[in-house]
């Protein structure tokens, strides 16, 4: 391929931002290896989280790589619409799959990785490059655990451990739901920060005497009385992301956020105090990265959760808050103890540049 840009497909699990935000850190830590590398990134997480997280070549391709769950809200699984979508998708349309190899091929593709989305294991295998899959679970140990409610799942668990056994390499980033034959494992990846403490706590306007607690309420906005309870609060700010359908508003000790901010969420957790949210993948691995206390409510429905809670226990330091404590504001009682834990130094390896290294390798 001399003189042609050498390019890798990705194909993105649109469960959640947790997958996009992984194959972003991987995505960069090539890019710092390699920047005439580019990728082309086949997800449907909205287009601005990628031009906000990438800075290397990209291209954009909106494509249903993955079903995942379908969720009524942030902690609220659908069992039967998850099946229903599923049956729909699964198996993949073999003309559909030779349509996207015929694409990955145009683009000069000569591999594909997956996170954790496994079409693009089987569109690999028609182009005839390798695959490379990234996980911290797998969709068939994910939906085993929900067989008793949902039997026609059982079904999907069968299909899909046979698709995800057929990547070629495979890789595992810590919290590991379930340690298999892996080529690679590495700890928890996640994007880099980009500014100071100081600089985000300054455009913020938090002052030195005050304590910043980054809340990740999974879009809540400020309507619900866990944010009006604290926006009398003194001494100490709250950073909401997702609190504003607009532009971003200061309420009291309060500050609302959109969705897309001119603020990067790895910038706010590495300059909170604490963080407190729903323990999922990505904002654990900020937030164990940046070495920040962590308040964290355990999703008591999902299988992946307990070995989250289990890394955090570990090796981070937090505490555990009750999903109803979140949404009713008791948690702020224990709002001291949380800041009175002490900050972990950052971590030194980061799993993204030893699965950037690793990519480098099987492409080469």
């Amino acid at each position: 391929m001399s003189g042609k840009r050498q390019s890798i497909a990705y194909f993105i699990s649109p469960h959640g931002f947790g997958h996009a935000a992984r194959a972003c850190a991987v995505m960069d830590a090539v890019h710092r290896l390699d920047g005439e590398i580019e990728f082309q990134v086949y997800a449907r997480t909205p287009r601005w989280f990628f031009e906000d997280s990438l800075s290397g070549p990209w291209k954009y391709h909106p494509l249903i790589t993955d079903i995942g769950f379908v969720q009524r809200g942030p902690l609220e699984i659908d069992l039967p619409e998850t099946l229903s979508r599923l049956d729909r998708f699964y198996p993949p349309d073999p003309v559909f799959v030779e349509e996207i190899a015929h694409a990955i091929s145009k683009q000069g593709c000569g591999l594909v990785v997956c996170d954790i989305a496994p079409l693009g294991i089987e569109v690999a295998r028609a182009a005839g490059v390798p695959s490379v899959l990234i996980e911290n679970f797998t969709w068939d140990w994910l939906y085993e655990y929900y067989v008793g409610r949902e039997p026609g799942l059982r079904r999907h668990c069968r299909q899909l451990r046979k698709l995800f056994a057929a990547a070629d390499f495979h890789v595992q980033t810590e919290p590991i739901c379930l340690r298999g034959n892996a080529d690679l494992i590495t700890g928890p990846a996640n994007r880099r920060t980009r500014m100071s403490r100081s600089e985000v706590r300054e455009r913020l306007a938090v002052s030195s005497r005050e304590k910043m607690v980054l809340l990740t309420m999974g879009g809540i906005r400020d309507r619900n009385p866990s944010l009006d309870s604290l926006k009398e609060l003194a001494g100490i700010r709250f950073i909401v992301p997702g609190g504003a359908a607009g532009a971003a508003r200061q309420r009291g000790s309060l500050t609302l956020l959109p969705q897309r901010s001119e603020y990067f969420h790895p910038d706010l957790v590495a300059a909170s105090d604490a963080v407190v949210g729903k323990v999922g993948y990505s904002t654990l691995a900020e937030t164990y990265d940046a070495g920040v206390p962590f308040g964290y409510v355990m999703r008591g429905d999902f299988r992946e959760s307990p070995v989250l809670v289990a890394f955090v226990e570990k090796n981070m330091k937090g505490m555990l808050i009750a999903e109803e404590e979140l949404y009713d504001g008791a948690w702020v009682a224990g709002l001291d103890d949380l800041l009175a834990l002490p900050r972990v130094s950052p971590r030194a390896t980061k799993g993204s540049n030893e699965i950037g290294r690793f990519l480098l390798k099987v492409l080469k």
